[in-house]
């Protein structure tokens, strides 16, 4: 008797896991009230709420509503979910810095920080890639490949998960721990900077997470062109990741320099909108030991800044598992630092934060590495069949 076995055919897939709302644009929000049917004239004013409830209450359950008619809640919670990504891992370092890495989807993970006492009260690092493709040496991410962008949603994530972890809804102008955020975690902003504008208009809105945007910072290594389009769409205060006076050391230890050199940079830099004293760019400046932290570079710097309204931050190199400096002698640091303070910049040395636990600048990076389109299709129907991928059994 010949048996012939039907491959073709496959268990049925699990539905589709429903989607968050939370972290999601007052626009999008609205799209999806849309898209479960109701009216379009009434769709602005139901995603105006939601955006109270989520963003200013932080509430995870649609219960809570109580504003919202009791049939779109029961539809809502049919249709979607609160929840925030999930947490992967949570440190708390000695000195009180929180690092959280969040995972994005299987495999995607990326890091976000809160250091206590910075700015009003504390700031956020967050991330806007997972991974980075510019390289810097002194950089524990640049160890890592870029994987992906994260969307603006999973940017703003990373904000609910920090107030969620200090207690912080529904939203003060009082007392608040967390008051600034700074894109300087995995990747580079600007070349995200879609998801990145979006992400702060989220959180920026003040019936929400009310951060307003001269408490946002957006640090880039220096993607020039992209400069002053981040000032006109966001308003955010820019710094500049700088860490060398010259294109020949910058080319090395900021790759990114090859393409822009300083004077494109500082091109762009003049061109970033409403610049003044009110208004400053921020530089930062990593002291390598031997690198870049001589007292001529340091005049150096004074020269390349001239006609920029700009303090800088001396940030002492944070080191990571195989990274290739040393960090400057603090009395090097401190002559540094004065010569700058003579010639009239706030150039305030960075207190090293998170280091115990990797969350200091410099030291952030995560194990997500980019997959093949092949190893994503392997993944999914392992995940389907519920093998193992890579089981020829």
């Amino acid at each position: 008797m010949k048996i012939e076995l039907d491959l073709s055919r496959r268990p049925d897939a699990a539905p589709a896991p429903l989607s968050s709302l939370a972290g999601l644009s007052l626009p999008a929000l609205k799209a999806k009230m849309e898209a479960i049917g109701v009216e379009p004239k009434k769709a602005n004013m139901r995603a105006r709420q939601l955006r109270r409830w989520i963003h200013h209450f932080g509430t995870q359950d649609f219960a809570d509503m109580t504003d919202v008619a009791k049939e779109l809640r029961a539809q809502l919670a049919e249709r979607f979910i609160l929840s925030r990504p999930e947490i992967a891992d949570h440190q708390v370092s000695r000195d009180g810095t929180q690092k959280w890495l969040t995972r994005f989807g299987p495999g995607i993970e990326g890091e976000s920080v809160f250091i206590p006492d910075v700015g009003k009260a504390g700031a956020l690092c967050v991330s806007s890639q997972v991974g980075c493709t510019l390289n810097c040496t002194f950089c524990h991410t640049g160890t890592q490949k870029l994987v992906r962008n994260l969307t603006a949603q999973e940017i703003v994530a990373q904000v609910l998960i920090a107030r969620d972890g200090l207690g912080e809804w529904p939203t003060s102008t009082e007392n608040r721990r967390l008051t600034n955020i700074v894109f300087m975690g995995m990747g580079e902003p600007l070349y995200n900077l879609d998801n990145v504008a979006e992400a702060i208009d989220t959180i920026s809105d003040g019936d929400g997470i009310a951060i307003g945007r001269r408490r946002i910072t957006v640090s880039t290594a220096g993607v020039a062109p992209k400069i002053p389009e981040l000032g006109h769409r966001t308003n955010a205060a820019l710094a500049i990741s700088l860490h060398a006076t010259n294109n020949d050391l910058r080319n090395e230890i900021v790759p990114i320099n090859r393409k822009y050199d300083l004077q494109t940079l500082f091109d762009a830099i003049r061109a970033y909108p409403d610049l003044g004293n009110s208004k400053r760019v921020t530089f930062e400046y990593v002291m390598l030991k031997g690198v870049n932290d001589s007292l001529a570079e340091a005049r150096d710097l004074v020269s390349l800044l001239k006609g920029v309204p700009a303090k800088i931050n001396l940030i002492p190199f944070n080191p990571w598992p195989g990274s290739p400096y040393e960090c400057s002698d603090w009395e090097t640091i401190e002559e540094f630092a004065e010569v700058l303070n003579r010639a009239g910049y706030a150039s305030p040395i960075r207190t090293p934060r998170g280091r115990d636990i990797l969350a200091a600048c410099g030291q952030l990076r995560s194990e997500s590495v980019k997959k093949s389109a092949a190893e994503k299709r392997r993944e999914a129907l392992a995940a389907e069949t519920g093998t193992e991928a890579g089981d020829a059994s």
